[in-house]
Parts: C-alpha cells; structure tokens; sequence
C-alpha cells in the first residue's frame, strides 16, 4: 500500500471539498473494493476521503411508494430493514445474500452502485425497479446511470446521497452465485412496475444491462414460459475461468425464469 493522506470529513461539503484539495483524492464508502485495490498497489491515490462519518447520507425512508436508502446505508441494514422487507421484499432478499457476513456489515449500498462492479448485486436491483440516483448535484435516472466496466454518469466530485426505490406489485431477484465469493456469475432481477415490467441482468456483461425481449415477452404474458425462450446474444458478455460468454447467455434465461417464478 502507498502513502496516501487519510480524510474523515462530517459532512458532503467537506467530502467534496476535501476532494477538490486533493491532487488525486479517492472517496471511499465502504472500501471493499478500494481497499483491496490499496493493498495490491494497484492505485496510488494522493488522498482517501472516508465518507463513514457522514451521518446524512445513512437511513431508510419509505414514504408512499417510494422506498429511500442513504447511500453508506450498509448492505445488512438493508437486509435487516422490516420496512424494506415489507415495501420490496425482493430487495431486503437481494441485500442479505450479497458477499459474505464481513461484506456485508462493510459494503454500502451507495458504493456499490457508485463502482458498477460487473457482479455487484445493486446495480440489477436499480435498474429493474427504475430507481432513482439522488447526488449532491442532480438526480439521476437508472436508465441512465451505469456506463461501463466500472463506469457510471458520476463526474468528478459527484457523491451519490441515497437511492429512491419505487415498490413494484411483483418482484424477484435470483443469481447464480460464485461458490468463492457469491458475487454474482449472471444475476436477473425482474419486476413489475407501473410502467409495465422490466428485467435487469447483472454479473453477465461490462455493467448492468435490461434485456428488452423478456420484457416485451412479460407484458404479454407473466410466466416463467414467456422468457423461456428469449436468448440472449452471447457476444460481449463477459468469459473467464469461472464462465464463457455461452454459459453466461444460457444463465440469463434460466436466471430470468426462476426469477419470474418465484415473484409469482
């Protein structure tokens, strides 16, 4: 790990001031990603700024439909949440499988979405249910947020200040889990939302991605049959050790129905 100078501001102003400072500053969430890449040497950052000590960007709201989590809320938190487990149970489900016990109590949601990991379990969740991404500039709809590999509309000083889920009337979220790690191989959340269903696969591509033919198949028919036989184009998922592109493609479609299966 190299020297870095080390910031625990209070408050979003002095996070983003700390930053601006900072000839190449780092904010950090729950450093599960930043921190191993620390240790590895694979970044030198000028400057870490901790954002743990933020108290305003922490807590769960749900207002109406409308289900709103700070963004250094922890994964467990979420999991634990009675109100989130009543307005989307889906989402309580997806956040107490994510990683392990120590991720968990470490890992926040708005880093998370924030780093776009290709095998976070958030970013699906985002965009099936067309969350909204709340910054300390703008607001950003999930459609339009994830880029890329690790890559995401944020620009430079932008911190995400919470997430607002709307409920759906049917949602699901299934993956198929890295035995190591649990990071998701290919994951599918599904939902059926007010503007109709909507199907967001992550783990399987560069970032989060919906899959338009299921969902055009799901508004016609709400059955495990009606994406049973939507493939998806194995050119451009992702292929490792664990996975080829192939595998992934066959993965979306049974993920995709046991997902719809199992939000009834």
């Amino acid at each position: 790990m190299y020297d870095f100078e080390y910031h625990k501001p209070k408050s979003v102003a002095d996070a983003v001031a700390a930053l601006k400072k900072a000839s190449d500053g780092k904010f950090m969430a729950g450093g599960m990603t930043l921190i191993p890449t620390l240790k590895q040497r694979l970044a030198q950052p000028s400057d870490v700024i901790d954002l743990g000590a933020i108290g305003d960007l922490r807590g769960i709201k749900v207002d109406g439909n409308t289900v709103t989590i700070g963004a250094m809320t922890k994964h467990a938190e979420v999991a634990a949440s009675a109100e989130v487990a009543k307005a989307i149970p889906a989402l309580a489900k997806l956040a107490a499988n994510i990683g392990d016990g120590q991720v968990r109590n470490r890992g926040t949601i708005g880093g998370s979405v924030a780093n776009s990991d290709p095998a976070a379990d958030y970013p699906a969740a985002v965009l099936a249910l067309g969350a909204t991404i709340t910054t300390n500039e703008r607001k950003i709809a999930a459609d339009d947020f994830f880029k890329g590999l690790f890559e995401t509309a944020l620009k430079e000083g932008e911190i995400i200040t919470s997430i607002s889920f709307p409920t759906a009337t049917k949602a699901a979220y299934m993956k198929f889990p890295n035995p190591a790690s649990r990071y998701a191989m290919v994951g599918v959340f599904v939902a059926q939302t007010a503007s109709g269903p909507r199907v967001a696969v992550t783990g399987a591509g560069a970032c989060a991605f919906r899959v338009k033919e299921m969902e055009d198949a799901l508004a016609k028919n709400w059955s495990p049959d009606a994406v049973a036989g939507v493939k998806v184009p194995a050119d451009g998922l992702n292929g490792d050790i664990h996975g080829s592109p192939e595998y992934r493609a066959h993965l979306v479609t049974v993920m995709a129905k046991r997902a719809v299966a199992a939000a009834g």
